[in-house]
């Protein structure tokens, strides 16, 4: 998933790209040649790529359901969308409630030219796509798509998935995610999976460099860095842990070891 690009902007396919190269891995029809060259040689360097990047994707919907069947949420926003992949938030969040509204945020191009696929909704429900950098929460907030489609005066799930790694220190990544979660009123939730380098130090250090090579560096982060994000919440069980291992349902059949997964998953509800 990604928040690279600029609102606008054209789509280069002759450098690779954060959510195309995840698109790839996953095994996604969107991606350029540049993109599978990068994710071949982000999987040789560390083979368990693809099974890293199913199971956060994994965590991702495994949280939408939570919050759709247990928390009794109805309204997600979902920054750092990335490139459509079925099922998307909105059709496992309306696969529990048809009623759910999503918006989805994202600034590269190529999402925006796929965004139809974003906005198949229930009819009971509704979608909607901003484009706008999660760096620039107020743009987010103030959008007149978001304004049409969500009621920031009930709970909203703000979603936050594989992004934050590409914010640098000096973008504060943390400051972002709570400006963005700030107007959302008391029961509002915060899901999140967060790099880090932790379990495979080696292996994801050097994934990492080939990210930098090409132009996408990565802040990985440790469990106590990831803390910082869930401060003032309430955290949901089993608490911060590794996607794999957050709430885990059965569905999951391939074998995942813990170094086979560089991301923290959480989901936490605001008091």
């Amino acid at each position: 998933m990604s928040d690279e690009g600029s609102p606008g902007g054209h789509i280069d396919t002759s450098t690779a790209h954060s959510a195309r190269i995840y698109d790839y891995i996953i095994g996604g029809t969107d991606y350029y040649p540049a993109d599978k060259e990068a994710g071949d040689a982000m999987s040789r360097e560390w083979p368990a790529m693809p099974i890293h990047m199913r199971a956060n994707r994994d965590f991702m919907h495994r949280a939408v359901r939570y919050l759709a069947e247990e928390a009794g949420v109805r309204q997600f926003l979902d920054i750092g969308t990335g490139i459509p992949t079925s099922p998307n938030v909105h059709e496992t969040a309306q696969a529990a409630a048809p009623d759910s509204r999503v918006v989805y945020v994202d600034s590269d191009p190529i999402v925006l030219t796929l965004s139809q696929d974003l906005l198949a909704s229930d009819p009971a429900g509704k979608t909607a796509y901003v484009e706008a950098d999660m760096r620039d929460p107020a743009a987010i907030l103030a959008a007149p798509e978001l304004r049409d489609t969500l009621d920031l005066s009930r709970p909203v799930a703000l979603m936050v998935i594989a992004i934050v790694h590409f914010v640098m220190d000096e973008d504060d990544a943390v400051g972002v995610v709570r400006r963005l979660l700030e107007p959302l009123p008391s029961g509002s939730y915060l899901a999140m999976s967060i790099g880090t380098a932790e379990f495979a130090p080696d292996e994801v250090g050097r994934v990492a460099r080939e990210y930098a090579k090409r132009g996408m560096p990565m802040r990985l982060r440790t469990m106590a860095e990831a803390e910082e994000f869930f401060q003032g919440l309430d955290l949901v069980e089993p608490g911060i842990a590794q996607v794999h291992k957050w709430r885990p349902d059965g569905t999951v059949t391939e074998e995942i070891r813990d170094e086979d997964i560089a991301m923290y998953g959480a989901v936490a509800r605001k008091p």
